[in-house]
């Protein structure tokens, strides 16, 4: 079978792609001044506005978000009568985590065991490469049939809504006919996905007090009360037994009618260890698609090491719940806040921060335009048909999209397959899926436009 143009030229690329990403990964671009330097992240803005430039795109911008970070856009515009793609990818990253134990140094992109490793490969500046290189090969092949606007935002990871009240405060700047957002991924490698929903999420720091300070663990322990304890007791209170979330008044119970995940696969991606079991009830699929999961994502509490026997005064834990579609976020919220309140235990002092949130997403899965996807990723994964999947993940500036520009159709591909292992060490990306995901959004937009005209 003759190879398309646009699968030889995007083949072609690849050398240059990886080069790019290289650079792109090297910014320790984490938008959180109090663990990276705010330098990193707008060196990484600056990278990807010149990478705009030289694709020619106008208007070529770093927005100002009122999160304090700073979003690029750019815009490309295409035929007359053409019409309007807005290309969304991210490149701020989630911190590395426990450096000691990547095998390479995450923030240096290494070949290994045919993937390419580095914090953010997949997760997402390898998705703004996959847009660049869509647009290239259909530049090197007649041309790009559609206007294209290109956003990048630089603070997706934090959860704090920069981008999101920008655009609700510039409504005009993203409007498109289609958005695609390049931030998730194939249900495996090689197999062609488009997500259809995303579980919103809320994210909440507590705080426990009940001491006015620490106090010797011999001569208060017994009776006084630590507020270390305090805190554990209430975590706990989030789950029942089998590891079901219990936030009070929380519906759990949700099904799942799509696509499954099989457990023993879901055991394999998630790397559980033999003879621990998973938590939840329902299948795989009910429970990280469906259903509401909260994590705690960090705690304060005195190392190990240099531990002393005190009682501790105060304690404080972030929280994360994802909330799935058809449960409102804010309400998720409330109820949240209102559970660390009542189960907080001894009579601690209790004190809650939102430091963040977004609802969930539910994409039309029947709008012309993901006929057009269904095509492009058949050519680009012969023998294959594009499938739906659900994403326990979050991407909050969807609903603000979705509630800004209604008529707009809402795509979700990207590079965020389970071997990615995101939000973990050893993060990585298959260069392969970089090249045939690129080679669908290519002949995606060219299928696009030609159903417009039609």
């Amino acid at each position: 079978m003759t190879a398309h143009p646009i699968s030889e030229t995007i083949a072609s690329l690849m050398p240059r792609a990886k080069a790019e990403l290289t650079e792109l990964v090297a910014f320790q671009s984490v938008a959180d001044p109090a663990q990276f330097p705010k330098s990193e992240c707008e060196a990484a803005a600056s990278w990807v506005a010149d990478a705009l430039r030289t694709e020619d795109f106008q208007d070529v911008a770093l927005l100002d978000t009122p999160d304090g970070t700073q979003s690029v856009y750019g815009f490309l515009p295409g035929p007359a009568g053409a019409p309007t793609v807005l290309l969304y990818a991210h490149y701020d990253v989630q911190p590395p985590l426990d450096e000691s134990a990547w095998l390479s140094p995450p923030f240096e992109l290494t070949e290994r065991d045919g993937r390419w490793f580095g914090r953010g490969a997949a997760d997402c500046k390898g998705g703004f490469i996959m847009h660049l290189l869509a647009l290239r090969a259909l530049k090197a092949n007649g041309g790009i049939p559609v206007s294209v606007k290109v956003i990048a935002e630089g603070s997706e990871e934090q959860g704090t809504g920069g981008l999101e009240r920008y655009a609700e405060a510039h409504p005009e700047l993203l409007t498109a006919d289609t958005i695609v957002i390049g931030d998730t991924g194939n249900f495996r490698v090689g197999l062609p996905t488009v997500t259809a929903t995303l579980r919103g999420m809320t994210m909440l720091r507590v705080t426990l007090d009940t001491l006015e300070g620490n106090l010797h663990s011999g001569q208060f322990g017994g009776a006084a009360p630590d507020a270390l304890a305090a805190m554990i007791q209430l975590l706990a209170s989030l789950r029942a037994e089998d590891g079901t979330t219990t936030v009070d008044g929380l519906t759990t119970d949700a099904v799942w009618d799509g696509l499954q995940y099989p457990e023993s696969d879901f055991r394999k991606d998630a790397k559980v260890l033999d003879g621990v079991e998973l938590i939840g009830t329902g299948t795989v699929a009910d429970r990280i698609w469906a259903r509401p999961a909260v994590t705690v994502i960090g705690i304060d509490c005195p190392p190990v090491v240099g531990a002393t026997p005190s009682l501790q005064a105060s304690a404080r834990a972030q929280i994360s719940l994802r909330v799935p579609p058809g449960q409102d976020a804010a309400e998720a919220t409330k109820l949240l806040t209102a559970h660390l309140k009542a189960h907080a235990p001894w009579g601690a002092r209790v004190s809650v921060e939102q430091v963040g949130q977004g609802q969930a997403f539910r994409a039309d899965t029947s709008s012309p335009a993901y006929t057009s996807m269904a095509q492009a990723m058949e050519a680009a994964y012969p023998g294959e048909k594009m499938q739906t999947s659900g994403m326990g993940g979050s991407i909050p500036l969807c609903n603000t999209l979705a509630a800004l520009y209604p008529e707009a159709e809402i795509l979700l591909i990207g590079l965020s397959e389970p071997e990615a292992q995101i939000h973990a060490v050893n993060e990585s990306v298959s260069p392969e899926e970089l090249e045939r995901l690129s080679v669908a959004e290519a002949l995606f937009l060219q299928n696009y436009a030609e159903s417009k005209r039609a």
